[in-house]
């Protein structure tokens, strides 16, 4: 299932200046990231935006939880 979700996540240089979105759609990942950050629930993101559907949250999530696995962060400015 890891699979079909991060198909999900695509990235263009036309759409959303290549940030990652959902399915090519004007979704970036960091927005749905801060929509859920903020409070929002699933159930409601869902309604505001009805071409959303469930998994491209999950999809999302799955994104994030992967580019936190990082083995180490450097510092690169002060």
């Amino acid at each position: 299932m890891d699979d079909t979700l991060v198909q999900r996540i695509t990235h263009n240089p036309n759409i959303c200046h290549g940030k990652p979105c959902i399915r090519g759609l004007r979704y970036p990942v960091e927005f749905i990231l801060e929509l859920l950050s903020s409070g929002m629930k699933t159930e409601e993101i869902l309604e505001d935006y009805d071409d959303l559907e469930h998994e491209d949250i999950l999809a999302v999530l799955l994104f994030a939880a992967r580019l936190s696995q990082v083995k180490s962060i450097h510092k690169i400015a002060s």
